[in-house]
């Protein structure tokens, strides 16, 4: 199907179902909506120069267009997300106890979060007090009577589609709130006690378009046209004459709108969309699976057979109408096995081989679909698969070979890796603690600090670097949160992990746990105070919509790390993750916390289970787990135990392999609702310590209890904790470790 050149609707227009042709969509004239009773004012943003967006409402509020805003007449606004917005007047809402605010909009496909299309009302030091706005994450309005904890949200429960022009509709009235996209309603709130008027008693000073209301936001990226506010809620009907789109129309957009990119010489999987910015569903055909497949797979012709070329066909549907488009897609011959071994053996890569303190990850298959089989000069020392006896204490390292033969049908290539295992370190008391953790909500908060113990009282602490963060993220959201060190077995290297995830820069707790990270932040020291450059590591399926409060636990019965963190998992028919689901425990392995194992559901209790954490004490694993689901009677701290590590508990498991000890354990210690718990065994006594995150009161408060087997937590008492700790990790250090820590008291 050819589709000819769209022009999208125009400030009020409506794209007349008669432009949707065979074969085509015509670019046709517009049909102006007549909706102006009760309007305040109303922008068309069809200006070709100038700073003034004209109030054609005839109520003289014009507005002020600053910043790197740009006017494309016709095409509407441009807003090129720096700092280009328009400035609605002040007091617009005085008076008003209903409401309807709209706006045609094309977001960026590049547009920064947080953000807000539109906000109006106050800001108080940098933080929204009181307001009106709408934002197209998870597509909502939300008004509010002070900061973002007083917002009653009307939430369409997904992303607004970008880079498509898009009609959004808000109308309150009578504690009625619906939201409207495209003319077609998409969710509605009942029982809304604010009204616009009550927003700053009337006075209202940070009315924007483009631009929110929080000074740390984003700006809107991309373009906007046809603003109006109203004195009332339209009713449905009006709405719909505002930007209704039909189904067929839908369709032509969409197919107008998809692309695959340069598919000239293809040699990797295309990433097929499922779903187009106005709501599509899109089904795929090949003409020649074998070579790419309807779900996007590549398989490139044999070496000497020549490029083939195959037609892509794209079906968009929607509410009964459907049309198709075509893609061609050509896919170079595949290169020589001799190539693949080639580039397969400079690929491989033996980590930290000058230093070696632990296992080590051979692989055994590498790019290309390549096998590969290592030998050892010493095997005492390294085996051939990775398994590491350092020499003892005290003792000389040991220099050794490692040689990598990677092969390909008959093509074959060798590789020499020179490695140092170090000896031991010595076997020390542990004589103080090291506390890692964040501290809030907010972008300040959203980074590791430390603290350090004084002297071996796990109840007395000292903050690190002056109190400043001592760790920050450049990769992924650039929040961090839950952050958990480990020790390795032998003693003498630290792997710091950490939740990537920012909810301080206006991410929704719903929107990270849909279109959350699916990493973890690594970093890894030899003594606690330098650490290495971040890594970011994928561990969650691409089902998953989080990664939350990962954690780890060496396994001696595999001679790895387990690691653990919670996801919501979602359907693999759901990939824009809209649907119902609850959290639950996943976990991968590894040995160096860069290559991890496929992830694997650890804990499904059928219910939202959160931030465990595990000790070990002889032979029995002791987990604590956040139970979001109200398990075991609250929403509170549970205590497991298990003979196993990765004993797995499913929905269907009965018995449960990990029995549960105890439920409520901050509730009955006396405590508000808690999580985040990390527990560890005292210096200095039979005593095991449980700090738990009190997330609506005090933060981190320590328990105490002289068993695992037969726990009593309780309140310690006579704490001195850093200020505001929030989920974090507790370690126990050397002498020589905690004098190094208090060095760095900044």
């Amino acid at each position: 199907m050819f589709l000819a050149p769209f022009r999208a609707r125009r400030g009020p227009a409506l794209i007349t179902a008669a432009a949707v042709m065979l074969g085509g969509l015509a670019a046709g004239s517009p049909a102006q909506a007549a909706v102006d009773d009760g309007l305040v004012l109303k922008y068309n943003l069809t200006e070709t120069a100038g700073t003034v967006a004209e109030d054609s409402s005839g109520n003289g509020r014009n507005g002020v267009i600053s910043g790197d805003a740009t006017t494309l007449g016709t095409e509407g606004l441009q807003l090129g997300g720096t700092n280009g917005h328009v400035r609605l007047p002040n007091d617009v809402m005085r008076g008003l106890d209903s409401i309807t605010v709209s706006t045609d909009v094309k977001i960026s496909p590049d547009q920064g979060a947080p953000y807000f299309i539109w906000g109006m009302g106050n800001t108080s030091n940098g933080i929204g007090n009181g307001y009106l706005f709408t934002t197209g994450n998870s597509h909502r309005t939300a008004i509010a009577s002070g900061n973002w904890a007083t917002e009653q949200s009307t939430n369409a429960g997904r992303d607004l589609g970008r880079g498509a022009w898009k009609t959004i509709t808000y109308t309150l009235s009578g504690g009625t709130a619906v939201l409207y996209e495209d003319g077609t309603e998409v969710a509605r709130k009942t029982g809304v006690t604010i009204t616009p008027g009550s927003i700053g008693g009337g006075t209202t000073t940070a009315n924007y378009l483009g631009r929110s209301v929080y000074s740390a936001d984003k700006y809107l990226k991309g373009q906007v046209r046809d603003f109006r506010i109203y004195n009332r809620a339209l009713s449905a009907d009006e709405v719909r004459e505002l930007g209704y789109v039909s189904p067929e129309q839908r369709v032509a957009l969409d197919l107008q709108n998809l692309s695959l990119g340069d598919t000239s010489a293809v040699v990797s999987d295309l990433k097929l969309p499922l779903t187009g910015p106005n709501g599509s569903a899109y089904t795929w055909s090949s003409s020649d699976a074998a070579i790419v497949s309807a779900q996007g797979a590549v398989t490139r012709p044999a070496h000497g057979e020549g490029t083939a070329t195959v037609t892509l066909s794209a079906t968009a549907s929607w509410g009964g109408a459907s049309a198709s488009r075509t893609f061609s897609v050509t896919v170079p011959e595949d290169i020589s096995d001799a190539q693949k071994v080639s580039e397969a053996t400079a690929a491989l890569n033996v980590w930290d081989a000058e230093a070696i303190r632990g296992n080590i990850t051979l692989p055994t298959t590498g790019l290309h679909g390549t096998t590969v089989e290592w030998k050892s000069s010493d095997v005492s020392v390294i085996t051939a698969t990775g398994e590491v006896t350092r020499p003892g204490y005290g003792n000389r390292a040991a220099e050794l070979n490692l040689q990598a033969t990677v092969t390909l049908g008959k093509a074959k290539d060798k590789k020499k890796f020179r490695t140092t295992v170090l000896p031991l370190p010595k076997d020390e008391a542990k004589e103080g603690y090291a506390f890692a953790y964040f501290t809030g909500n907010d972008l300040a908060g959203e980074n590791i600090f430390m603290a350090a113990s004084r002297g071996n009282d796990a109840l007395k602490w000292d903050e690190l670097n002056g109190g400043k963060p001592v760790l920050k993220s450049g990769l992924g959201t650039k929040g961090l949160r839950d952050p958990f060190v480990i020790r390795s077995p032998e003693g003498d290297k630290f792997y710091m992990i950490a939740t990537d995830l920012s909810i301080g820069s206006g991410t929704s707790w719903d929107a990270s746990q849909r279109q959350g990270s699916q990493y973890i932040e690594v970093w890894e020291s030899t003594d606690l105070v330098t650490w290495s450059a971040q890594r970011h590591v994928k561990v969650s399926p691409d089902t998953a919509g989080n990664t939350w409060a990962p954690e780890a636990h060496y396994d001696e019965t595999i001679g790895a790390y387990v690691v653990y963190w919670a996801s919501k998992i979602y359907a693999d028919n759901d990939p824009s993750h809209s649907g119902g689901t609850y959290n639950k425990m996943m976990y991968s392995t590894t040995r160096d916390f860069r290559t991890f194992t496929e992830p694997k559901v650890w804990n499904d209790p059928r219910n939202s289970v959160i931030d465990s954490t595990v000790i070990k004490e002889g032979d029995t694993f002791y987990r604590f787990t956040k139970d979001e689901g109200r398990v075991s009677g609250c929403l509170d701290i549970m205590q497991e135990k298990s003979d196993e590590l990765l004993a797995v508990d499913l929905p269907a498991t009965d018995p449960r392999n990990w029995a549960l000890m105890g439920n409520c354990i901050g509730k009955n210690a006396g405590t508000s609702g808690v999580e985040g718990p990390t527990v560890f065994k005292s210096n200095t006594e039979q005593k095991y310590y449980l700090f738990v995150d009190e997330f609506g009161g005090r933060g981190y408060i320590p328990l105490e209890s002289t068993s695992l087997e037969n726990p009593d937590w309780k309140l310690s008492s006579n704490y001195e904790l850093p200020r505001a700790p929030r989920h974090g990790t507790v370690l126990p250090v050397t002498k020589a470790e905690l004098e190094q820590l208090h060095g760095q008291l900044g």
